[in-house]
């Protein structure tokens, strides 16, 4: 099965001035579509450069980065953004919703962008929202909802356009515990479900180890510490180790 994700030797150097300062050193790893990996790392580590380049917000300095076949690294800023509309979901550690919309419409929004005049799969819609317990609170504000339910609308935005990767910087960072386990159930129960690939960053090991792999990262580099935490059954479906 051909990988949705293939970073190799991604380079990404910062210039302050006369000053570099390289923020990724020569990463390399490949992700399969379906996978839910988790990458780790202290903060300055480069995760969240990591996080920029595979969602085509910035370019590698150095590297080829395939998403789904088609190498990020030689595109245009419109071929960009093009491709990770098409693409790619976000789910942020700030909610980022529209304070003056109702979560569908924060929701609806996401999906009038990512498809243009495109009409909407109600049945997926009312799956999507089902899946995420958010059915009752879509007429809603955000300012009338809690954090948890906010970061549920935003996985809802992040994944209305079907994209074939999820992209979540620390999406429990500002949560409670309670909030934090719901958030990440709901993450993991619509990569099994909805058949995408997560890719998560997060400093803390316990929500790392919701996903099928983590990756560790430190000074920029990958290191060699991968963790297998589940492995395809006959049937491709991920089982504990």
């Amino acid at each position: 099965m051909q990988p949705v994700i293939v970073a190799e030797h991604l380079g990404k150097v910062y210039r302050a001035g006369k000053v570099e300062v390289p923020a990724l050193r020569a990463v390399s790893f490949t992700v399969a579509p379906g996978e839910f990996v988790s990458i780790v790392g202290p903060s300055g580590s480069g995760k969240s450069t990591l996080f920029y380049n595979i969602g085509g917000l910035t370019r590698p300095s150095s590297g080829r980065l395939l998403i789904d076949g088609v190498d990020f690294a030689t595109l245009n800023d419109a071929e960009r953004t093009r491709l990770r509309k098409q693409k790619i979901g976000f789910v942020f550690q700030k909610f980022n919703l529209l304070p003056t919309l109702s979560a569908m419409d924060n929701i609806l929004l996401a999906h009038e962008i990512a498809c243009g005049n495109c009409k909407l799969d109600q049945f997926y819609f009312d799956h999507l929202t089902e899946l995420l317990g958010i059915r009752g609170r879509l007429h809603h504000r955000p300012s009338e909802m809690s954090g948890g339910e906010q970061q549920r609308v935003a996985i809802a935005r992040a994944l209305i356009a079907r994209p074939a990767i999820v992209l979540a910087d620390e999406p429990t960072g500002n949560l409670d515990s309670k909030n934090s386990d719901a958030v990440l159930a709901v993450l993991r129960r619509s990569n099994q479900e909805l058949k995408q690939t997560v890719m998560m960053i997060t400093h803390n090991p316990e929500a790392a180890a919701i996903g099928d792999r983590i990756l560790h990262m430190r000074d920029g580099e990958m290191l060699d510490a991968e963790e297998i935490l589940r492995v395809p059954a006959d049937d491709g479906r991920m089982q504990s180790r």
